[in-house]
């Protein structure tokens, strides 16, 4: 079984706009076109079995709004392969009660964004947020280190993550782009001995430029080589590793082909591809 635990939509109608604005933002391409239609073809083509939706809030007026989307989308995976985590901002004030209808409803986890929610992971609210996830049982799946589209943006930092660990106790999280986009050493001495789990999302091999005339730097394309990666697994605990795409920022199949190359056993590469995610959504049922 293959599980892409990172991957993103838009409602149709809104879709190309939201797309070609982060686009314009991160000067990378697209492989999808941002609808629940266009990640179902994408997986399928690349022989995942299910992808799983991280909706992100931006404004603390969309998380019910977003989560009723949520709840509609999960009612049709059986047919769709798509799963969703549901989506939380620190701003919103209706959060404890918000976490505990997606429980309720059988989410089985949400996505925080602290670049775009603009509020720091260690914040008194998203720790706060933390801790009821871990009392219901939710996983938190949060974007980790730096973000192509928001140059100069910290709130998302290891050390940061950190600090909100220490206060928040155990928690089923799992820190995006092995484990701290662009700041991988430091989230391997900071996050590695935590128990979070990482993901294998826009991280390794190279950037791809979109065809927007953008000029970037050889030095700004490379991201982490194959071995650089198995590295980082082998430093977290491949057990703690899930495949992840990012898409539509990744050509899927692409990306199931690059960690089925990768330098580790036929059992490590099942697991990361789907077996650990299986377990951390549903624990040991079959």
């Amino acid at each position: 079984m293959i599980i892409d635990i990172h991957t993103h939509t838009f409602p149709a109608h809104v879709a190309e706009r939201a797309l070609r604005s982060m686009q314009g933002n991160s000067h990378t391409a697209l492989y999808a076109d941002g609808t629940a239609e266009g990640l179902r073809k994408q997986r399928l083509a690349a022989g995942i079995d299910l992808a799983v939706v991280q909706p992100v809030a931006t404004s603390p007026k969309q998380p019910v709004h977003i989560n009723d989307s949520v709840l509609e989308t999960n009612r049709h995976t059986r047919e769709t392969g798509i799963l969703s985590f549901g989506a939380m901002h620190p701003g919103f004030e209706g959060w404890e009660e918000e976490l505990e209808r997606l429980a309720a409803a059988g989410v089985r986890g949400i996505k925080l964004h602290a670049p775009y929610e603009q509020t720091d992971m260690d914040a008194p609210r998203t720790v706060g947020i933390l801790r009821r996830c871990a009392e219901l049982k939710l996983i938190v799946l949060i974007h980790s280190g730096w973000d192509v589209g928001l140059p100069g943006a910290d709130q998302a930092l290891p050390e940061k993550t950190r600090r909100a660990l220490d206060r928040t106790g155990p928690v089923s999280l799992i820190a995006a782009h092995m484990g701290g986009w662009r700041c991988w050493e430091e989230a391997v001495r900071l996050l590695a001995d935590t128990g979070v789990f990482i993901d294998t999302s826009f991280s390794i091999g190279r950037l791809k430029p979109a065809p927007d005339g953008w000029t970037w730097r050889e030095e700004e394309l490379r991201m982490l080589s194959p071995a650089e990666a198995v590295d980082i697994m082998r430093a977290w605990g491949t057990d703690h590793v899930l495949f992840g795409t990012d898409s539509p920022w990744a050509d899927a199949g692409e990306e199931v082909r690059m960690i089925r190359e990768l330098p580790l056993s036929e059992t490590e590469k099942k697991d990361i591809l789907g077996e650990n995610a299986r377990r951390l959504l549903w624990g040991n049922l079959n």
